[in-house]
């Protein structure tokens, strides 16, 4: 067996992976990258930047059938998939070839292969080793489904469901959630007629409630329809339908059943636990510093417990360089991270919902909900939806949640007064521009700092 050494040795090449990569590279460690697909990983080729290709080319056809409303002559004559998937892999294939010119100017080393951990910090790949000063675990997730039910034929996942090569008549979405929301309203405005099926109360339910019956508020107008509330019970396929039972004895019978679940930790056969790694429920135990139990072993990303998003696993890429290269760089809790769900409308939220603040805090809890009726930049784009912030009573912002067209946008402004933990006080003499959508933003701060300006 051939053994090759190298400062850092990083199994997994998608968004934490690579970025570790790139930051340790930059810091001057000699960095060996194992990836067994493409670097990039599941955000780039099956996850974020596909499916955000496809929401566009959606808001693109809602533009164009809506075209009247604004005095335009305009018509929809359909949605051509072919194309739509061709703009969506030249988005992609750019993109790739952008990220591995990047790791190769770095002077990265890059092993195409299935890795797996063995002890005194190495990975093997085939029948080479390749040992690190240190490893960092990035191996990223897979998309979850329920027990009994098999994925294949119409029984889609999102990986499945971003090749269809048709725009279904109807599909049945199981799971509320992100992945969930954002296929229905693509699909919707390819013309689909969408259900989702969600076992909570609501939409997006981790999200704050306001958020939550906005969006459920916005997918009603649409056309979208939501059973909540009630769980799936089973799902049979036959060559041209899918009919999916519900525990309340409800049938719903469609082209194809997406199953939006959630995504589990990719660490099963890795040879983790034998190299002294300790899992959790499949993710790997870690301290705050994202140090496993094994000693010079890091673990960064959607295997990490917490949020599942490709920004988080992309900063902690980068923290974890840092703290092998010396570097102290301040740990980012999970209630700082942003959150986009980039449905139409979008979602968007940083910080505490009112719920989780009043659990902490009790009653030292201010909210206030600024309508974007009352926005005239929203008014222009068509826009309904709201701005909502959470502040301690005479202390700092601990929340910004956001509902509406392009409010994604947005979020880092709100990531700014949570992370800085800056007072409505401090933020209400700054100018927004105007017209824009974050004068929306501008009102509420000016609102729970005693002196709202459009509203009452």
């Amino acid at each position: 067996m051939a053994e090759h050494v190298a400062d850092v040795v990083i199994l997994g090449g998608g968004s934490g992976g690579y970025a570790a990569a790139l930051r340790a590279a930059e810091l001057g460690k000699s960095v060996v990258l194992v990836e067994k697909d493409k670097l990039g990983g599941t955000c780039l080729h099956r996850g974020c930047v596909p499916t955000k290709a496809l929401l566009h080319a959606g808001e693109v056809a809602d533009s164009a059938r809506h075209a009247g409303t604004v005095g335009v002559r305009a018509t929809l004559d359909g949605v051509d998939i072919d194309a739509v998937r061709a703009y969506r892999e030249a988005i992609v294939a750019k993109k790739f070839k952008g990220l591995e010119g990047l790791i190769a100017t770095r002077g990265i080393t890059v092993v195409a292969g299935s890795g797996r951990l063995t002890a005194d910090r190495a990975v093997q790949v085939g029948d080479d080793l390749y040992r690190g000063g240190d490893v960092i675990l990035a191996t990223g997730s897979y998309s979850r489904t329920l027990p009994g039910l098999e994925i294949g034929g119409r029984i889609l996942t999102s990986e499945q469901a971003l090749e269809l090569g048709e725009i279904p008549a109807s599909v049945v979405i199981l799971g509320g959630g992100v992945i969930g929301v954002e296929f229905a309203s693509v699909w919707r405005s390819f013309g689909a007629e969408v259900t989702i099926v969600e076992a909570l109360d609501h939409l997006v339910p981790t999200e704050d409630i306001a958020l939550s019956k906005a969006l459920e508020r916005a997918f009603r107008k649409r056309g979208i329809a939501s059973r909540l509330g009630v769980r799936f019970s089973g799902a049979v396929q036959s060559e041209d339908a899918v009919t999916v039972s519900l525990e309340d004895g409800t049938q719903l019978e469609a082209d194809y059943l997406l199953v939006a679940v959630g995504r589990g930790p990719v660490t099963e056969s890795l040879g983790l636990e034998d190299a002294g790694v300790t899992l959790d429920r499949g993710f790997v135990v870690v301290d705050a510093e994202l140090r496993t139990t094994a000693p010079g072993v890091w673990a960064v990303g959607d295997i990490v417990p917490g949020l599942q998003l490709a920004h988080r696993g992309f900063q902690q890429g980068i923290a974890v360089a840092e703290r092998i290269a010396g570097l102290t760089p301040p740990v980012v809790p999970d209630t700082q991270v942003p959150r986009v769900t980039y449905s139409s409308p979008e979602v968007a939220s940083v910080g505490l919902s009112e719920a989780a603040a009043r659990a902490a805090h009790g009653d030292a809890v201010v909210t206030y909900e600024y309508n974007l009726a009352g926005n005239a930049r929203s008014e222009i784009l068509g826009t309904a939806g709201i701005v909502k912030v959470v502040r301690l009573a005479d202390g700092p912002i601990i929340g910004v949640h956001l509902a509406g067209e392009r409010v994604g946008e947005l979020i880092t402004e709100g990531q700014l007064a949570v992370g800085w933990e800056a007072h409505p006080e401090d933020i209400a003499p700054f100018v927004h521009a105007h017209p824009t959508q974050s004068e929306a933003l501008g009102e509420a701060f000016l609102a729970l700092a005693g002196k709202p300006l459009h509203s009452l």
